[in-house]
């Protein structure tokens, strides 16, 4: 009898895969019409051979899930989908919005912990802060798990009630803490203010969710009103979102009528071409556009439109390159699938895409489009671009070097763990603008570090360590073991002295992590500014509009062929 309630249940949602596979196909016949048929039969077979003798037995949902997923992974990252339990993360995803209690949590050494609460929202409300242990969640004993194990058990609807059991730091016996659930709203622009020259605005933008524009719109409106005569818009580590939130904002730099971007996609729905519809707030306002390669899709159609059309000058790092447009479509049983269905174009009539992944190797990687294929274009006033690997900032930055003792402490969130200990011993740490570490606070850092572990491996211990292997394989390690030895003596004594070799760069994120702790989200934008020399280029740029007005008209020679044509 289990077995027929099973089977049932089975063709029942293999009768329901078979409907939407109907209506595609009546919706748009294709000459695949059999080799679909075939191989949906074969998928129904092999399911439920697996269902009725698989040794272990199978649980039904997470088979289908895990076969979906697999199917999609052979497409592109961006092709995903969703079920019904994932829908807080999907709304999150487009609208910034999401049920649940307002903090980053993490996995830190078996512990779940309160990484960072959303100011204002629910356990910010309830008393939660950064380093506090989350043991149990409605009576469910959570310790060993992972985040992940338990973020469906912290979201849910709006005015829910919750029950959590928490270690608060600093403490050793845990607390009942009740709170309901919230409708979560993060900020697409979580920071925007006049910079220390008093002249120019600097706006944060962290995702193109929903009614973004909007906040972007307030921000450069406030900003004007103090004031301002130029800005910085800073879209690093910005992944991007929705297409249209990204055309309204160029359309705040560009004339009405416009052409921000167009798509192009198999289907001929998708080939649409996105004007600037309204009014621009200010077309003549000096723009700069922070960009790294963490900025991508709407991101780079900002920056590449603004590019383009030689209205901002781009300045930072080579962006991700994702020229590729999605869309979601409801599925029975409330479940979604996110996927791709155009390629854009910006202005010039370039596509910034880095990798096809039409072509795989055997192993499924995916390579960047290769340098002979990459095209010149022009921008608007006839300076060269370059399509198919993401957006060339105008003005490169060095790349940031993140030192191997760095990486070994904020991994192994030694950093982290030092600002709770902080901020249990320093009540305040007064006005954030003055705020810095001592070198006494430093020397108290190191002195916390001296029992814990934060062991790496630098390149130089790396390299030693094969040139032994080599060595030893070819026979001849007895005769240098000497020189060896002294020198793996003499990388150890140099090791011994990152903590202070590196201080100026620990001491920033440390600086940071600590200020999170008193200023939470805002703050640590603000004191991250102090010290950027990305934004500290876009000042100087902004201070010399002859030298900005040189490089947006200067034409250079193109390295690669010129396509004038828009690229289908």
């Amino acid at each position: 009898m289990k077995y027929l309630t099973f089977s049932g249940k089975m063709k029942k949602l293999i009768v329901s895969i078979s409907l939407i596979f109907a209506l595609l196909l009546g919706a748009s016949y294709t000459p695949d019409y059999f080799e679909i048929s075939k191989n949906l039969d074969i998928f129904y077979a092999v399911y439920k051979e697996l269902n009725v003798g698989y040794v272990d037995g199978t649980k039904p949902g997470q088979l289908m899930k895990t076969g979906i997923d697999a199917m999609l992974g052979s497409l592109d990252p961006y092709t995903v989908y969703y079920t019904e339990n994932d829908i807080e993360d999907y709304r999150f995803m487009t609208t910034g919005e999401y049920g649940g209690i307002g903090a980053l949590v993490n996995d830190i050494r078996g512990k779940i912990i309160i990484a960072d609460p959303y100011e204002g929202f629910a356990a910010f409300k309830a008393g939660l802060r950064a380093g506090d242990q989350i043991i149990g969640v409605n009576g469910i004993n959570v310790e060993g798990k992972k985040s992940d194990d338990i973020s469906n058990l912290l979201k849910g609807q709006a005015g829910t009630p919750l029950k959590l059991k928490v270690i608060k730091a600093g403490q050793s016996l845990p607390t009942d803490i009740s709170l309901n659930r919230e409708e979560i709203k993060t900020k697409a622009v979580p920071y925007y203010s006049v910079l220390s020259d008093n002249e120019t605005g600097y706006i944060k933008l962290v995702s193109f969710t929903d009614n973004c524009s909007a906040e972007v719109k307030e921000a450069i409106t406030a900003l004007k009103a103090k004031g301002c005569k130029s800005l910085v818009l800073d879209l690093r580590g910005n992944l991007g979102g929705l297409l249209l939130e990204a055309v309204n904002i160029v359309n705040f730099f560009v004339e009405k009528g416009q052409e921000v971007v167009f798509t192009k996609g198999k289907v001929s729905e998708w080939d649409k071409t996105y004007l600037s519809v309204n009014n621009p707030i200010d077309l003549k306002i000096p723009l700069v556009v922070l960009v790294d390669e963490n900025s991508a899709s709407a991101s780079e159609i900002v920056s590449g439109a603004l590019q383009d059309l030689d209205r901002a000058m781009i300045i930072g790092k080579r962006t991700y390159g994702k020229g590729l447009v999605q869309q979601t479509k409801d599925l029975v049983y409330n479940a979604k699938i996110k996927f791709t269905v155009a390629k854009y174009y910006i202005p010039s009539g370039r596509c910034v895409q880095a990798l096809d992944y039409t072509n795989k190797d055997e192993e499924g990687r995916v390579e960047k489009v290769p340098d002979s294929l990459i095209t010149a274009f022009k921008t608007k006033g006839g300076r060269i671009v370059y399509d198919g690997a993401g957006i060339m900032p105008d003005i490169k930055t060095k790349e940031e070097k993140f030192e191997n003792v760095l990486i070994s402490l904020a991994s192994k969130f030694l950093i982290f763990d030092y600002a709770t200990e902080y901020s249990l011993t320093h009540k305040e740490i007064g006005p954030l603008k003055d705020f810095q570490l001592s070198e006494s606070d430093y020397a108290q850092f190191v002195s916390y570090l001296k029992d814990k572990d934060y062991s790496y491996k630098t390149k130089s211990e790396t390299d030693l360590e094969e040139l032994k292997t080599d060595a030893q394989e070819e026979k001849s390690y007895a005769e240098i073991t000497a020189e060896y030895e002294a020198l793996k003596s003499k990388i150890n004594a140099h090791k011994k002295d990152d903590l202070v070799n590196h201080k100026a760069v620990i001491k920033k994120y440390l600086e940071e992590e600590i200020v999170g702790r008193y200023y939470f989200q805002k703050g640590r934008i603000e004191h991250s500014i102090k010290l950027d020399d990305d934004l500290s280029q876009a000042l100087s740029l902004l201070s010399n509009q002859e030298k900005m007005k040189t490089l947006l008209s200067t034409i250079e020679k193109p390295t690669k062929p010129f396509n004038l044509k828009k690229k289908f």
